[in-house]
């Protein structure tokens, strides 16, 4: 079988059209990624979900979904229920620290239970942004806290949530997105924190979750480091500070291609995702003039990426045994108290 290629494409619509399912045939994306528009109803979904697979002739083909909970969860009511924002998790944190790893692991295993029905295997979770004041709102309430630690700790318990029922993580936005005053997708936001002050705050979580297997890169500019090039496509960045400094050795995966913090066209971004150091160029917006693109610019997973891919693919494990309903129950009962 050909070797797949180092990109994570979207889809336009709730069903694949015959110009997609040829373009994924023929171009061997290694995974794929569900938006709001994909998902109408939960058998569709799991049709949808199957017919990408099939396109690629790859039965296991890792599926993403950005389902965090809060404002950012692509499956909604009355599909699937509308769980908190990490925030919220993270006030419970605040006032018990045991009562909130729980809620945070009970919240991702609440996901797996809904997703991993519709074959969706990757959640874009843990959020480990750390934010400032005066940032941007564009993550907000998708942070668990203000501080590195509370991140970290919250974020662990998320992730062990989603891998005992049968997902994977991904952390985001590696290194850091909580001190860009701007939205990434529409400009780009500039950091000007020094080296100190990003590893002593920013970078903290990252680290405390190194050993994770995929992680997606932040379209930010972080001067300490190299004032031009977001991290998504700075040599530096990744080499110095993600493969460096964090000490993350797993699948790094860009975030989104078509997003306005990168510039030039849609198949230069590719390129340079490419030529910087990312594994897998992730384009969302299913556009199939886009995705012709970036096709152009990716190429097969080989060496490190591969291995990285392969790596992800066999550390997919069986769901533990957990009870559904016991499990919804108790997390019902602890945001109502809360």
């Amino acid at each position: 079988m050909s070797v797949s290629k180092s990109m994570i494409l979207g889809a336009g619509g709730a069903t694949l059209t015959a110009d997609e399912i040829s373009l994924y045939r023929d171009e061997r994306p290694w995974g794929f990624i569900l938006f709001a528009r994909n998902c109408i109803e939960l058998p569709q979904i799991a049709d949808l979900v199957a017919a990408m697979r099939d396109a690629v002739g790859r039965p296991d083909a890792p599926v993403l979904i950005d389902q965090e909970g809060g404002r950012v969860q692509r499956i909604r009511p009355p599909m699937i229920e509308r769980y908190p924002s990490a925030t919220a998790l993270g006030e419970i944190y605040r006032q018990d620290r045991e009562k909130g790893l729980r809620a945070a692991w009970l919240m991702s295993r609440l996901h797996a239970f809904d997703l991993m029905k519709l074959g969706v295997t990757v959640d874009c979770l843990p959020v480990l942004d750390v934010p400032v004041e005066g940032a941007s709102n564009v993550i907000g309430d998708r942070a668990y806290g203000f501080d590195p630690q509370t991140v970290a700790s919250m974020g662990k318990a998320a992730a062990e949530g989603l891998k005992a029922g049968g997902m994977l993580p991904i952390m985001k936005h590696m290194p850091g997105h909580g001190r860009g005053m701007a939205d990434s997708h529409h400009e780009l936001p500039v950091v000007t924190a020094s080296r100190a002050e990003l590893e002593g705050h920013d970078f903290v979580p990252f680290v405390a979750m190194k050993d994770e297997l995929m992680a997606m890169s932040a379209h930010i500019v972080f001067t300490a480091y190299d004032d031009r090039d977001p991290a998504t496509i700075s040599p530096v960045v990744i080499e110095d500070v993600i493969r460096g400094h964090i000490g993350f050795d797993g699948l790094l995966v860009s975030d989104d291609t078509s997003m306005n913090a990168l510039k030039g066209t849609i198949g230069e971004r590719a390129a340079r995702i490419m030529g910087g150091g990312c594994d897998i160029v992730l384009h969302c917006n299913g556009l199939m003039d886009e995705m012709k693109a970036v096709v152009k610019e990716v190429v097969p997973l080989s060496g490190k990426a591969l291995q990285r891919a392969e790596a992800v693919e066999r550390g997919f494990a069986a769901p533990d045994a957990s009870d559904e309903q016991a499990l919804r129950a108790e997390f019902h009962e602890m945001m109502a108290v809360a």
